[in-house]
């Protein structure tokens, strides 16, 4: 079978002379170095990628992805203002909320709360609280029945559970004939939901009735504002702005870019961060391919000048050495790519078996917003770790192929 000359010399020279041990040691050491490089990489790329996607999986629960408020504090004509919002193309739901801050008591436990008034068969259409539900059911608020919704770490605190009563006490004053008291009322725990993440959804939000919110907090038909669920995340900027020019002066839109951007800009830094550091032990691989390889050109200079001999051109050297090199690349990358997306699929199971073994844990929703390790493999992260790789193999064969094609016959034969 036919093979081009450079190809078949290039393939025999990948394996050095068996009594040089050491030349085959390095290119071992460059191939594993290169393949380590990669697995860590994909590896390291898949756990940011997952924390990225936790992130928002957590944040867009509950978080408003654009919300309408008025500069008085009060929408009054907000039926009026949601059908005209709702003619946005862009947008898909629109629900009232009212937003306020008390207290919870129980037995002598207290807890500060942020009160969210909602409509829940509209709330169910601009947020996930109906699937996050530990027990109980958004629909279970009715109009009238002072029932709460309280999140896993909340009800916790304050040793409830479904079916008890709990004191609300908000910071609207009641005038009484013994002075100005704060506002009391009884709640019973219709429902408890489970958010995750360290946003303080869990530990500070309670939900109720809009009905009941607008009795407690006196705002007759108004609310808060209204909060918007639209076709793409990404577009809420863009939506923000038509709103803004839409609505009057008075209204204030704001969206989710606002309050959670930073977070998503950091991680995206440290995503580039870590690529780029990381490619620095495949930097290093390469390295140790460059001196594998100037190694194999003075160990075949021989070789080298007998091919010279017999009519074999300075190029057909310089691709018999960047064949060798990139062969060596091509391995490193293929055992590097398929160590890593092993790595990667499997890092949740490794980190919880390591943390079960040693009794440890080292993720803090604390610190991290989650309690374990994510790990998402995205192919296109895969791609241009490999081609990086493959090219920076590349990149490292030039000099010791160019070393070899500028090998004199006469003058590596003198000794010889």
């Amino acid at each position: 079978m036919f093979r081009p000359l450079a190809l078949y010399i290039g393939l025999r020279y990948t394996r050095a002379k068996k009594h040089n041990h050491y030349i085959s040691f390095i290119s071992l050491i460059s191939i594993l170095g290169i393949a380590l490089g990669i697995a860590v990489l994909i590896t390291v790329l898949s756990v940011m990628n997952g924390f990225d996607y936790e992130i928002h999986n957590h944040i867009f629960n509950m978080a408003n992805q654009v919300t309408v408020n008025d500069a008085s504090g009060v929408v009054t004509d907000w039926h009026e203002l949601s059908k005209k919002i709702s003619t946005l193309g862009d947008v898909k739901a629109v629900a009232p909320f009212i937003s306020e801050q008390g207290m919870l008591t129980n037995v002598g436990a207290t807890s500060g709360v942020m009160l969210s008034g909602v409509l829940p068969q509209l709330e169910t259409q601009v947020s996930k609280i109906g699937d996050k539900m530990l027990q109980g059911h958004i629909t279970a608020l009715k109009p009238g029945a002072f029932g709460i919704i309280l999140g896993q770490e909340l009800a916790d605190n304050l040793q409830l559970s479904v079916g008890d009563q709990v004191i609300l006490v908000t910071p609207k004053a009641t005038q009484t004939p013994i002075g100005v008291l704060p506002r009391f009322k009884r709640f019973k725990v219709v429902g408890i939901f489970q958010i995750g993440g360290g946003f303080g959804f869990d530990s500070s939000l309670a939900l109720i009735h809009l009905n009941d919110a607008q009795k407690l907090f006196q705002l007759g038909e108004g609310v808060s504002g209204l909060r918007l669920r639209v076709s793409n995340l990404y577009i809420a900027p863009k939506v923000s702005g038509e709103l803004i020019k839409m609505l009057p002066e008075r209204y204030i839109v704001t969206n989710w870019t606002q309050q959670y951007g930073q977070y998503f800009k950091a991680i995206s830094m440290e995503k580039t961060m870590m690529f780029v550091i990381l490619l620095f032990i495949i930097a290093v691989a390469a390295f140790n391919l460059v001196s594998g390889l100037v190694m194999t050109v003075t160990d075949k200079q021989a070789d080298i000048a007998i091919l010279r001999t017999f009519g074999a051109s300075p190029k057909t050297i310089l691709t018999i050495f960047i064949v060798q090199g990139s062969i060596i690349g091509v391995i490193g990358t293929l055992l590097g790519v398929i160590g890593g997306i092993i790595l990667a699929l499997n890092a949740p199971q490794i980190v919880a078996s390591i943390e079960h073994a040693f009794h440890t844990h080292f993720i803090s929703s604390s610190v991290y917003f989650i309690d374990y390790l994510p790990s998402r493999l995205d192919w296109w992260n895969v791609l241009h770790v490999s081609l990086a790789a493959l090219i920076m193999s590349l990149l490292a064969t030039i000099y010791p192929a160019w070393k070899a094609a500028r090998i004199q016959p006469a003058e590596a034969l003198r000794y010889e």
